[in-house]
């Protein structure tokens, strides 16, 4: 299971594997902290969720549970230079809330990229407010003993620097965030709506064949939260129905339910 929370461009991703250590955050808040990061749900109960799955290339596919916010909703403006935020009262654990969050000023409408840091690593980053982060500044983090966060509310991911592969991980392509975009042109989520967190589940495609009961938890959870208008179609396609999709959406629904049904996925 892996969450990711940011925009268009940047954030930062949670996962952790099996066997490795993990508590709760602190205060009782949801989530999970683990000695690499940190998952923090403290307003996800506020947010408005929509499932849906994303056609890709090489008869492939995604699938996501988004958790929205209104656009009406969102903060006014984006913070588009690096500034100092003060002590980190909200980190997912008690001792590191004497760390000091800087603002690194990335234009994301539904969330904001922080780093936490300490010491030395304070005066560092002061001499970069007032600009705007550039890829040498992003580059220099780990060297500085930082932390990412992405946080939309009370809701953040929490990623130790240097990260890897696999397990908490960020991400920052200029050229996506340059777009202005809320989310990618394939996903389709509602008009009106800005995905702040995604949960991504198991995918039913494995090494060892495909997988029906993970087919069948997100095809509950599509039923629950997707696009009732896509679901009947997937449906129809599921039981053998021939059906020419007439949107963007429905194109890309319609070529996942077909690649499901060559792998069997029940109607």
């Amino acid at each position: 299971m892996t969450w990711s929370l940011g925009g268009y461009g940047a954030g930062a991703t949670f996962r952790r594997d099996p066997g490795e250590p993990v508590a709760r955050p602190d205060s009782g808040r949801p989530g999970l902290v683990t000695p690499r990061g940190a998952l923090v749900l403290g307003e996800a109960g506020t947010l408005v969720p929509f499932a849906y799955e994303t056609a890709l290339g090489h008869e492939a596919w995604s699938q996501a549970l988004a958790l929205c916010r209104p656009l009406d909703a969102l903060p006014l403006g984006s913070a588009t230079l690096v500034s100092e935020r003060g002590p980190d009262d909200e980190a997912a654990r008690s001792e590191d809330r004497d760390g000091v969050l800087f603002c690194l000023g990335l234009p994301l409408p539904q969330a904001r990229l922080l780093a936490r840091v300490r010491g030395d690593a304070v005066r560092a980053l002061r001499a970069a407010c007032g600009r705007p982060a550039d890829a040498a500044l992003w580059a220099g983090l780990p060297g500085l003993g930082a932390v990412l966060v992405a946080a939309q509310g009370r809701n953040r991911i929490e990623v130790v620097l240097p990260d890897a592969h696999p397990g908490p991980r960020v991400h920052w392509f200029d050229k996506l965030l340059r777009q202005g975009r809320l989310h990618a042109a394939t996903a389709p989520i509602p008009p009106g709506l800005a995905p702040v967190i995604h949960l991504h589940p198991p995918h039913p495609l494995t090494e060892g064949g495909y997988d029906l009961r993970r087919h069948a938890v997100f095809q509950d959870w599509l039923a629950r939260w997707g696009d009732p208008a896509l679901v009947a179609l997937k449906d129809r396609i599921l039981a053998g129905e021939e059906v020419v999709p007439d949107s963007r959406a429905a194109r890309g629904a319609a070529r996942v339910a077909r690649m499901q049904r060559r792998y069997g996925a029940p109607a």
